[in-house]
């Protein structure tokens, strides 16, 4: 066997004297002979440093007398770290090494100790040859066992070295061998890559579309690890999983209700299907970021009256709606009660899809436990009106995929069974023929790394540096302020101002809390109804949970509520600086900015992140000149920004966005949803068929969107395809007015509005509309 690491956690220097010492040597010597890197760990603090940044590890020899750590004396180290070996790995295979001439014997060892290991090593009573083998073989066993079901297969197929005959052309690789471009582009990426680049005629692969073979039971295995009834593998992303779901689940004419929070990709499965949508609106607070749909929102009654109320549904072929879909967690890191919210919608639908993009890893650590959609279940939800459930998740976001890999997890009802024959046929649809090999080994790892204790670990990872980082900026905020010698302006985070232990009563100050009640307890996140950090109003008891790895960055100028201040530092103006180091962020709003904590997150880079904010500030507080902090903008727009410093624009966008009203016309825009004139699909059979027309939005009054428009930030539709764009003076108008007028004010800082072309010579803003002379649909009732 080759590769692999072993660690040896045993109290003896390794260059030290004795029998047994120089026995142990003789067997780290065998051990390295079979291909094997070792790594010794005196103490149990060595050994925990070696577990935390080890994920190679092939097996564990540990002595149960190893040096104790902080576990305490009265603990054995090796206790420990079997235990911590078992919170890291799945099935990690660990010798415990005995003590020789002390006596000891399995009697004294804690029960658990034996299903902990795999075997006992005393070491003078073996040759270090046989001692050695039997670490290798545990090693070479366990590699073999740790890999998932198609990546395996996909292995041995690429060391059978067999010769294609079949697509791709480049066959292995070979034929970039023939170009000097080629060449550089297969020393790029090397071999490997290309000879897993394979055709679907490769049999012993299995098939993506009859989801057999090695990658049929790649998609089980992965329904078991995720919790789902049946899994499927999906490439180009969770935009062909939602738009597979939702080509699915409804059909034309048939009434789908929509989280108006939703990926474009939704709209695009409206289109497609072309069903009737009836829009669900979420609230919103003072930063202008979008909340959950409130639970008022989604009762039978409300749902009911907002079907009867909507035109489109007038026509419809039946007045229940057949489908709903909302976002979860939202791009800001909300997730509901996902329990909760399958209740509420049940009596309107018998088909819920959580379009999970952003959250694939919420069933690997009790924060988020009852919040995912695969949560919902006949062990949860035991009644005849229990829907069926789908959950859409792209893998790549923050679990390790290559890009584009998603999957789709599906738990039915009897109420809505998913016959795999016909859901097959909608996979196929929007599936590709093609597919990547290595993008499909990576969900597969994906899946694999989840598997077990390791998948918590890894999450909860993530959640303890998000926790640390979210307090550092707090404390330093509070330093700064404590200090008295610069302006005691920082920026926060967006979170409770305190929390309570849940099983002490006691409360905190969120700096000072505990970092494991923050990492361990759900009720430290979830957004109590009324509390003004939060500023969303409508909201029940444990309804919503603010997810701790998706950080939002507040800076100065307003608050959750919508108060605004006399001085401020709009986020756009941040973020550009951020990117001069280059740190860039996930989303920008007016005074708002988010990062994600992946798994990758490392404390030197959220070091750096926090850095980069305090040299900011000092920027700031100085009055530099722009040429110094924002070189690139200055070159681009010399007329507009010539001789400004970075404190005289942040004033002067901050008091823009003051006298504009920017966040209260996008709260207006997002909450008085535009009149439903026509189905998107219909609106689409115009756009291809030469049937719209691009309209300055200074003469869009009365005209019908043939277009999406969607504003990034906050990355949300203000108008969907079909939609009366309203009067002069209405709510989109005024927003979209007010953008584009902000747009002309700070060059440089464009919002970036998909579904808006913009005039390069006038700056206008122009968005597609359906032509006068093509009318209305017909809506009266449904279209053979």
């Amino acid at each position: 066997m080759a590769g692999g690491t072993i660690l040896f956690a045993l109290r003896e220097d390794p260059l030290g004297e004795g029998s047994q010492g120089e026995q142990l040597r003789r067997i780290r010597k065998e051990v390295e002979a079979h291909g094997l890197e070792v790594r010794w760990a005196r103490t149990e603090a060595d050994a925990r440093a070696v577990l935390r940044t080890e994920a190679g590890l092939a097996a564990a020899v540990v002595a149960w007398d190893l040096s104790p750590g902080k576990s305490g004396d009265d603990v054995p180290g090796g206790a420990a770290v079997l235990r911590q070996i078992g919170r890291r790995f799945k099935n990690l295979p660990v010798l415990l090494v005995m003590t020789e001439g002390a006596d000891e014997d399995l009697d004294h060892l804690p029960l658990w100790v034996s299903e902990s290991v795999v075997g006992y090593i005393w070491p003078l009573e073996d040759t270090p040859a046989f001692i050695a083998g039997r670490i290798a073989g545990a090693a070479r066993t366990y590699a073999e066992a740790v890999l998932p079901p198609f990546f395996k297969a996909l292995r041995r197929f690429d060391d059978a070295h067999e010769y294609s005959w079949h697509t791709p052309a480049h066959a292995g690789g070979v034929a970039f061998l023939k170009s000097p471009v080629g060449r550089a582009f297969f020393d790029y990426y090397g071999e490997r890559l290309f000879r897993s680049d394979l055709s679907i005629s490769v049999g012993e692969l299995g098939s993506l579309f009859e989801h057999t073979g090695p990658i049929g039971d790649a998609e089980r295995n992965a329904a078991r690890i995720f919790g789902a009834d049946r899994t499927y593998f999906v490439l180009h992303g969770d935009s062909t999983a939602d738009r597979m779901v939702g080509h699915f689940c409804v059909s034309r004419d048939e009434i789908a209700l929509v989280d108006r929070n939703c990926h474009k990709s939704v709209l695009h499965g409206l289109i497609l299907s072309g069903a009737r949508p009836v829009y669900l609106v979420p609230t919103r607070n003072g930063y202008g970021l979008a909340g959950p749909l409130p639970p008022a929102g989604i009762g039978a009654a409300e749902v009911a009256d907002r079907i009867a109320r909507n035109p489109l549904t007038a026509g419809a072929l039946s007045p229940r709606a057949e489908y709903a879909v909302l976002t979860n967690s939202t791009y800001d890191g909300l997730c509901y009660d996902a329990l909760r919210v399958a209740r509420e919608l049940a009596p309107s639908t018998p088909r819920l899809h959580f379009d999970e993009a952003w959250f694939a890893y919420a069933r690997f650590h009790p924060l988020y436990a009852g919040r995912y959609g695969m949560s919902v279940g006949p062990d949860t939800f035991d009644a005849p009106e229990r829907p069926t459930v789908f959950s859409t998740q792209s893998t790549h976001k923050l679990l390790a995929a290559l890009s584009q890999s998603a999957m789709v997890h599906v738990k039915p009802s009897p109420r809505a069974p998913v016959e795999h024959e016909r859901f097959n046929e909608a996979f196929m649809m929007h599936g590709t023929t093609s597919p990547l090999y290595p993008a499909i080994a990576s969900l597969d790892v994906a899946a694999g790394m989840m598997d077990g204790p390791q998948g918590h670990w890894l999450i909860d990872e993530a959640v303890t540096e998000a926790v640390r980082f979210r307090q550092a900026v707090v404390r330093t905020g509070a330093r700064i302020a404590a200090a008295g010698d610069r302006p005691a302006w920082f920026f926060g985070v967006w979170q409770p101002d305190t929390v309570t232990d849940p099983a002490t009563g006691e409360q905190h100050a969120f700096a000072d809390a505990p970092a494991e009640l923050l990492r361990t307890q759900p009720s430290c996140w979830e957004l109590a109804p009324g509390a003004d950090w939060h500023g969303f109003p409508g909201l029940g008891e444990g309804y919503c949970l603010l997810d701790p790895v998706k950080v939002t960055l507040t800076c100065p100028g307003i608050d959750a509520t919508g108060r605004a201040a006399e001085t401020g530092i709009p986020a756009r103006i941040l973020t550009a600086y951020l990117a001069t180091r280059n740190i860039v962020v996930e989303k920008t709003d007016t005074y708002t900015t988010l990062i994600l904590f992946s798994m990758g997150i490392t404390k030197g880079k959220w070091g750096t992140l926090l850095d980069a904010l305090m040299d900011f500030k000092a920027l700031h507080d100085a009055d530099t000149p722009l040429d110094q902090v924002l070189p690139g903008l200055l070159a681009e727009h010399p007329r507009r920004y010539d001789g400004m410093t970075l404190g005289a624009l942040c004033r002067s966008m901050h008091d823009h966005l003051r006298r504009a009203d920017l966040v209260t016309l996008l709260d207006t825009a997002f909450q008085d949803l535009p009149e439903p004139v026509a189905p998107p699909q219909w609106c689409y059979q115009q756009l291809i068929r030469s049937g719209t027309e691009r309209v300055r939005i200074a003469k869009a009054a009365g005209r019908v969107a043939a277009a999406m428009v969607t504003v990034t930030p906050p990355g949300i539709p203000v108008l969907m395809p079909g939609e009366s764009v309203g009067d002069s003076d209405g709510p989109l108008l005024r927003y979209l007015g007010a953008l584009e007028s902000f747009d002309r004010e700070f060059p440089g800082f464009r919002s970036e509005t998909h579904g808006v072309t913009v005039d390069p010579d006038t700056g206008d803003y122009l968005i597609e509309c359906v032509r006068r002379d093509r009318g209305q649909p017909d809506l009266s009732g449904p279209r053979p």
